[in-house]
């Protein structure tokens, strides 16, 4: 009996599986990926490809579909999605994470039914929210039209590595890769982050009406650019979205120094944004005219910093406000919120090291055994909320 309430718990609201999933996999994905960088194991897939689909969909989608599940029907004044239809997409997301791991390791031909899987449940996903956004009676939904659109873009970067891996076709990589992080995680984290972030910090500023739409285009032109290896027109680009996005988030007025860690850490991952491409602009830059590399760093520092940290801010005060919990970060958990801006650290300085051929590669062991360390901490003090409810 005991087992059954527990269980009852966790599957009760749509946030709490799919969390518990997205971080689990967090773990275990950059855990078997550390290792097959270094050689210590081998796995039966581009270890790029695994790199980067085990992140965007079975972390981050993982992540987001909780997130959207709980909070769009309201976004939308809709009825709230069924128990029924958020378990079964649960249940396949994490059919598809097991035959991803056996297929890995032994028997290839379970990557292919993995990805069908995983696709398939993303496009139920999809279906369900295309539902609950035409259902609602909100007299405003632009801001779920955007991250709709997001998902769509999900829907085709999704396919496009499915394609890559089946045909063997890695010149389609880049612009899986593209698509999905530019136009699928970041515009959707983007997307949410623009409507709740202002309104948990109740900055009333007009927003520019155009913001969105502007951002999303110059998300298309450097998904476009960065496909195509076009680093003049790619930096061009950055420079354009930090200084517009700069220009339009401190309108907003947020006052980081005077909130709470809940609030500004949320801050903290929208200013990431101009950063990173403003980084991003002057790292092409150097690579134009030093002859060099810097590793993915425009790619990293919009992962974590912008969207590991925005993940883990949201998450923490979903879990929380949902579990009856006054959305409250104390001393831990404030100091979780600044290690993940060690952990961007030292991504960026693995970068870093490479592009000036430093021979420090002991740093990738530091980055990625902080990514795991970051997923371990938050687990251990929020797992136990999300699956039995219990009070940190």
């Amino acid at each position: 009996m005991k087992s059954q309430l527990q269980e009852s718990y966790f599957l009760s609201q749509p946030h709490q599986p799919f969390f518990i999933l997205g971080v689990v996999n967090a773990i275990i994905m950059m855990l078997l990926f550390g290792l097959a960088y270094k050689g210590l194991i081998t796995i039966n897939l581009n270890i790029t490809l695994f790199h980067v689909y085990s992140i965007a969909f079975l972390l981050f989608h993982n992540v987001f579909t909780g997130f959207l599940f709980t909070t769009f029907p309201r976004f939308n004044q809709a009825a709230t999605i069924s128990k029924a239809n958020y378990i079964n997409i649960f249940y396949a997301n994490v059919i598809g994470t097991l035959l991803l791991l056996i297929g890995l390791f032994g028997f290839e031909y379970f990557i292919t039914a993995a990805m069908l899987i995983l696709f398939s449940s993303q496009l139920f996903t999809v279906v369900k929210l295309y539902t609950t956004y035409k259902e609602g009676h909100a007299p405003d939904k632009s801001d779920s039209f955007w991250i709709l659109t997001a998902q769509y873009f999900g829907l085709i970067g999704h396919a496009l590595f499915i394609l890559t891996y089946e045909l063997q076709l890695y010149t389609l990589m880049p612009t899986a890769v593209n698509i999905t992080f530019y136009l699928y995680l970041i515009f959707l984290a983007f997307s949410v982050g623009q409507r709740m972030i202002p309104f948990f910090s109740h900055s009333w500023a007009q927003k520019d009406k155009y913001f969105v739409k502007i951002v999303l285009l110059l998300f298309i032109l450097k998904s476009l650019f960065a496909s195509t290896d076009l680093k003049f027109a790619q930096m061009s680009v950055d420079i354009i979205l930090a200084l517009y996005m700069l220009k339009e988030f401190l309108r907003w007025e947020f006052h980081p120094l005077q909130s709470p860690s809940i609030l500004w850490v949320l801050h903290l991952a929208l200013f990431w944004l101009p950063t990173a491409f403003g980084i991003s602009a002057m790292s092409l830059a150097a690579e134009l005219f030093l002859d060099t590399s810097f590793y993915f760093l425009n790619i990293h520092l919009l992962a974590i910093g912008f969207l590991t940290t925005v993940l883990i801010g949201f998450g923490t005060r979903v879990t929380l406000g949902h579990s009856g919990l006054t959305p409250h970060a104390d001393r831990f958990t404030t100091n979780l919120f600044l290690f993940i801006q060690f952990v961007v650290f030292m991504r960026a300085l693995f970068s870093i090291n490479i592009a000036f051929g430093w021979n420090m590669n002991f740093l990738f062991d530091i980055s990625f055994a902080a990514w795991i360390v970051l997923f371990v901490l938050w687990s251990a003090r929020y797992g136990r909320v999300l699956v039995f409810g219990k009070k940190v």
